[in-house]
């Protein structure tokens, strides 16, 4: 099956699996979705949404955010992981939002990736879901099922989001990337994986081998 074949199908097929996709993590305008992604480096969505009320609660805007002391943001977002660093790039990414943007978030791919903790997947994200511009965010479980349903080589995650955006039509990236992060949670994992389980892997076929 040639890969805009299999394309299709995938839109198709998560289209009628997932007709809405809310957004993963909790938020209430650009800011607190900025924050929540960078909290969501190497933790998950869930415990994320568990930390942030608090975090928010004391400051869900940029100049409330820089009164809190860097160690007072570690202690709140301890439990997501990699607090030492993202309690500066939080507390740094405010402060420089208040310098240079109003205390506005930038909407644009230069201005946010020059954010401290903000690299080009957290921008995509932001620039997808907070302004609406199309982008196709690819994280592990893109990464893994574009590979394994034979619509990338899988070297890097570069390389999958080009290829994505080849392949996918541009008014379609912003829900189709949420649609695949879901199916990839509900139905193809990267443990436990069962063939039978996932009505995708079977109508087109799997690679074997997960991307590099």
């Amino acid at each position: 099956m040639k890969r805009i074949e299999k394309a299709k199908y995938v839109m198709d097929k998560l289209e009628e699996l997932y007709p809405e996709v809310p957004i993963p993590l909790d938020h209430q305008d650009a800011y607190t979705l900025t924050i929540a992604v960078l909290l969501s480096a190497q933790c998950t969505d869930v415990r994320v949404n568990q930390i942030t009320p608090l975090l928010f609660y004391k400051a869900d805007n940029p100049a409330d955010m820089v009164k809190l002391s860097i160690e007072e943001i570690k202690e709140i977002i301890r439990p997501c992981g990699l607090s030492p660093a993202k309690s500066k790039a939080i507390w740094n990414l405010s402060r420089i939002l208040l310098e240079e943007h109003n205390g506005a978030v930038p909407n644009n791919f230069k201005d946010l990736e020059a954010l401290p903790g903000v690299g080009h997947k957290t921008a995509s994200v932001v620039m997808s879901q907070a302004f609406g511009y199309p982008a196709f965010p690819v994280d592990t479980h893109i990464h893994r099922l574009m590979y394994r349903w034979g619509l990338t080589t899988g070297k890097n995650v570069e390389q999958t989001e080009k290829d994505a955006k080849k392949l996918f039509p541009k008014d379609k990236w912003n829900k189709l990337h949420l649609q695949i992060i879901f199916y990839g949670r509900e139905y193809s994992p990267a443990r436990g994986f069962r063939l039978e389980n996932s009505p995708i892997d079977q109508y087109i076929g799997v690679k074997s081998r997960l991307p590099k």
